[in-house]
């Protein structure tokens, strides 16, 4: 009898299921316990493949594309990513409009990827026409046979995380966790996630992390949108100048914000420490964590899960370059001098 062959019929069936890891070293000095929710084990190696797929299908099952049809949205880079490997698999053409403030790695991943790529100004308002909101929307409306994915107004964005990144959590928890710190960028991720936990348990505290730039923290604190809070960061993937649908706010119980130069420098400890090889928004998540450690926030018996969105190797030529990381006056030079370990052997 013929031997069945174990394998999966493409790769986007490896989506979701990640593993959840115990962070030790790093989280040594504080109380409780402390668990990342590694993304990058999904096969775009971020959260976003969750939402991609999800959205996709469902555009599918109502009948609102076909293959041959074009896909268009906005990105910050790994969502882009996602859509463009969900998009070669099922057969559509990908259009993305990228933030400047992307780094090239993600920016040529995203070209790799057979995606047409539009790289927008990042310092703009949302409803600047070079905007990449607007890029987006006005190449939907150009292209005929086209679906604008729109995360930060998709509803879809949260339901992907409720249906699938919340109950992996519960279940990999055994329903003990205390506290959720997630970034907060289109907010699906975390608005979902929290959906599902409070339900299971409401007194599961949700805490959002924001960048300093941002808008979420004052209008989940206020109700107030107020423009003056918007200047330019480098953090990509959290934050936003504008107020997404996607966000719940009203199940998010705390924002805390952290800035670039911390969160570069503790995504590069998780690595060196834990032996993960976290990006950007990991580090501004484990940075959340370390400023909430010390206000308190946590006890002995807390069980807090991270999740971490992304992968390291979309930042090799921002926080994991020194030259990148001096240009931006994040190393001193005796830190310069200790992250620079390399030898040339003449």
């Amino acid at each position: 009898m013929e031997q069945k062959i174990n394998a999966y019929n493409n790769v986007l069936e490896l989506i979701g299921n990640t593993p959840l890891i115990r962070m030790n070293k790093i989280t040594d000095q504080f109380n409780g316990s402390y668990f990342a929710k590694v993304e990058a084990f999904n096969p775009g190696h971020s959260s976003k493949d969750r939402i991609a797929l999800h959205i996709i299908e469902e555009a599918e099952r109502k009948g609102l594309i076909k293959p041959g049809d074009t896909i268009i949205e906005t990105t910050s880079g790994n969502t882009g990513f996602s859509i463009a490997m969900v998009s070669i698999i099922k057969g559509y053409e990908c259009i993305l409009a990228v933030s400047s403030k992307s780094s090239k790695d993600k920016i040529d991943m995203l070209r790799s990827m057979g995606a047409n790529v539009y790289v927008c100004p990042a310092n703009v308002s949302a409803d600047d026409p070079r905007s990449y909101y607007q890029v987006a929307r006005r190449l939907h409306e150009e292209i005929k046979g086209s679906v604008y994915i729109n995360q930060y107004f998709n509803e879809l964005n949260t339901e992907a995380h409720y249906k699938s990144t919340g109950p992996e959590i519960w279940e990999q928890t055994g329903g003990q966790i205390t506290h959720l710190v997630a970034c907060s960028g289109t907010g699906g991720t975390i608005s979902g996630t929290a959906r599902f936990l409070k339900e299971m348990n409401p007194s599961v505290r949700i805490i959002g992390v924001d960048a300093y730039g941002s808008v979420l923290k004052k209008y989940h604190e206020t109700g107030e949108f107020d423009e003056k809070e918007i200047y330019p960061y480098r953090i990509e993937g959290l934050g936003k100048n504008l107020i997404p649908t996607a966000t719940d706010f009203e199940i998010i119980d705390k924002f805390i914000k952290v800035n670039d130069e911390d969160s570069a420098h503790t995504a590069r400890e998780i690595s060196k420490t834990e032996g993960c090889f976290v990006g950007y928004t990991s580090g501004a998540v484990m940075q959340a964590v370390k400023q909430l450690a010390a206000e308190g926030e946590f006890t002995k018996d807390s069980k807090v899960v991270m999740i971490f969105p992304d992968h390291g190797s979309r930042y090799m030529s921002k926080i994991y370059s020194d030259d990148w990381m001096s240009e931006q006056g994040f190393f001193d030079t005796v830190n310069s001098e200790e992250e620079r370990k390399i030898e040339y052997v003449k």
